[in-house]
C-alpha cells in the first residue's frame, strides 16, 4: 500500500523539477531577447576568443555590445560578422564615408585577410555592435566548453543528475 502512495509523489516531484527547469530556460531566453531589444545588437554579449585584441582585451573577456545609428568612428571596438560562423572583435582603424549616401565603409585592424574573398571594407550591415563595457576573464567558462566539448557534456550530465536526485 505504501508503494502506491510513494509513486505518485515521485512522479509529481519529477514533473515539478522538469517544470522548474523549463522556467529557468524560458527566463534566460526572455532576458536574452530583452537585452537584444535594449541594446539594438543581435548579440549583446560576446566572448573574446583570441589574443588579437591584447593588451586592451584578453582572451576570455566578455564584451557588452550596443548598436546605435551614430556613425562608426576610428578607434572604436566593433564586433562584425561577414558570413562566418563566429563573429570577430577588432578595432576600427579607418572609416570611409560615402558622399552620395549615409553609407560608411569600415576597415578593422589587420582584417583584410579575414574578410570574404575580394572584400576590402566592411559595410554597416556587417557590424553587430560596438563594445561599451567588459568583464575580464569571465568568458573562460565558454572558452573551455567550446574547446573541450567533453567538459560541456559532463557539465550537462552533472546538472541533469543533480536535478533528478535533488530532494526538493
Amino acid at each position: 500500500m505504501e508503494f502506491m502512495v510513494v509513486e505518485p509523489i515521485r512522479i509529481r516531484h519529477a514533473l515539478l523539477q522538469i517544470f522548474t527547469l523549463g522556467m529557468v530556460i524560458t527566463s534566460a531566453l526572455i532576458i536574452w531577447k530583452g537585452l537584444v531589444v535594449m541594446t539594438g545588437s543581435e548579440s549583446p554579449v560576446v566572448v573574446v576568443l583570441s589574443e588579437s585584441m591584447e593588451p586592451g582585451f584578453e582572451r576570455g573577456d566578455i564584451l557588452f555590445l550596443h548598436m546605435t545609428k551614430d556613425p562608426i568612428r576610428t578607434g572604436e571596438i566593433v564586433v562584425y560578422n561577414d558570413g562566418r560562423e563566429i563573429p570577430i572583435v577588432h578595432r576600427v582603424i579607418e572609416v570611409h564615408e560615402r558622399r552620395d549616401s549615409a553609407q560608411v565603409d569600415v576597415l578593422t585592424k589587420d582584417d583584410r585577410m579575414l574578410y570574404t574573398n575580394g572584400q576590402l571594407w566592411l559595410q554597416q550591415h556587417h557590424i553587430m555592435g560596438r563594445a561599451v563595457g567588459y568583464l575580464p576573464k569571465v568568458g573562460w567558462v565558454t572558452l573551455v566548453m567550446t574547446e573541450k566539448p567533453v567538459i560541456k557534456y559532463l557539465l550537462i550530465a552533472a546538472l541533469g543528475l543533480l536535478l533528478i536526485t535533488s530532494p526538493e
